[in-house]
């Protein structure tokens, strides 16, 4: 039986590298037919395509008809990326009612674009947690409000009450259920990544190399092999995460995974058969 409702954090507990899948479809029958995906976690984009709360809800509703996963979890999770970028504190705190709305939609993570300063960082933090929350040094009370909790316990398969005590972030709160993670993809976010990803509350950052190197001055460098300016920036994003204790994320392909796990990749991006690969490497029982 699982012991948390977000597997991600499960495996993450116990040392194990997670990997993830987008949302193919946002309606309640994508949700339904993702119920079983190999992935970990789901990630749903919403910083370029559509907001559609709707089919966000919808998605969520189709994942618990469609489940439980092998792993007896009720839904695989999901983390959600954001339209707005983490530019300033005064942009995110403009924009948290982004982070409220998605996470009474029963999600369990969100992942900030282009998380740029540590102020906006901890906005994003305090958007996502209660005001009753453990305070933490660094950041201010909680400032999600009441109203949201039953739609999203009814996805958890949980009370509200029960919601309310479990939707806190990890690893700040080793019991809380919500992954928060960032994305330290430009020079200005590569400049404050060290305080950025030291904020509590903070889960897991990614370098995102296709912006990375758009603002390093490269049209489209996406994809290995990177140029000197871009592997530096990468390492930088590296260390920090080993530095604060957070997972890194990076793109991994069947022929690269064994070695990105021994650098300190913990979660990837890059397929079933690289992740196939990594399980079987890291000696992974939990069914997917």
């Amino acid at each position: 039986m699982p012991k948390r409702i977000n597997r991600a954090i499960e495996l993450l507990e116990q040392g194990q590298p997670i990997y993830y899948t987008g949302a193919a479809e946002h309606s309640y029958e994508g949700g339904r037919n993702a119920a079983h995906t190999w992935a970990d976690y789901i990630s749903y984009e919403m910083e370029h395509g559509i907001w559609d709360l709707g089919a966000l809800d919808a998605f969520m509703r189709g994942l618990v008809d469609g489940g439980p996963t092998r792993s007896g979890h009720r839904t695989p999770a999901v983390i959600v990326t954001l339209p707005t970028d983490g530019t300033s504190e005064e942009v995110m705190r403009a924009n948290a009612w982004m982070v409220k709305q998605v996470l009474a939609r029963g999600v369990h993570g969100i992942l900030l674009c282009h998380a740029e300063t540590p102020g906006a960082v901890r906005a994003f933090v305090e958007s996502a947690r209660y005001p009753f929350a453990k305070p933490a040094e660094g950041l201010g009370d909680g400032r999600r409000g009441s109203g949201g909790q039953g739609s999203a316990a009814r996805i958890w398969g949980v009370s509200a009450a029960e919601y309310l005590q479990k939707a806190d972030v990890w690893p700040l709160n080793p019991e809380g259920e919500i992954l928060l993670g960032l994305k330290i993809e430009n020079k200005r976010a590569l400049a404050n990544v060290e305080a950025s990803t030291s904020v509590p509350g903070i889960g897991f950052a990614e370098w995102g190399p296709g912006d990375m190197g758009m603002s390093l001055g490269f049209t489209d460098r996406h994809d290995p092999p990177y140029p000197p300016e871009m592997q530096q920036a990468r390492a930088r994003v590296l260390a920090a995460c080993k530095a604060a204790g957070i997972a890194f994320l990076n793109q991994v392909r069947p022929h690269t995974v064994v070695d990105m796990i021994a650098e300190g990749v913990l979660i990837g991006a890059g397929g079933q058969e690289a992740a196939e690969i990594g399980r079987k490497h890291t000696g992974r029982t939990m069914p997917w």
